[in-house]
């Protein structure tokens, strides 16, 4: 399955296709799908739905930064996510 991104006025995000949240803090979370690492930044991020059966995973706040990261590549570090 594919990743479907959508965006509403920067301010969610939904993602579907997800597979694992591997962490959500109030300024990141990072999720995977079957080929890529999501690296989502911003301010006031929560989880507004979570949903792995269905492969859906959405986030309300601030959203500034989006990154994408092939599985097995560039990951960060846990504990550089851990003490940033």
């Amino acid at each position: 399955m594919n990743e479907l991104i959508t965006i509403e006025n920067s301010s969610s995000i939904s993602i579907h296709g997800a597979t694992k949240v591997v962490s959500s803090t109030q300024t990141q979370a990072v999720v995977e799908t079957k080929d890529n690492t999501i690296i989502i930044t911003g301010t006031g991020l929560e989880v507004r739905k979570l949903d792995l059966d269905n492969s859906e995973v959405s986030f309300l706040g601030k959203i500034t930064n989006i990154k994408f990261t092939a599985l097995g590549g560039n990951k960060v570090p846990l504990l550089k996510r851990l003490f940033k």
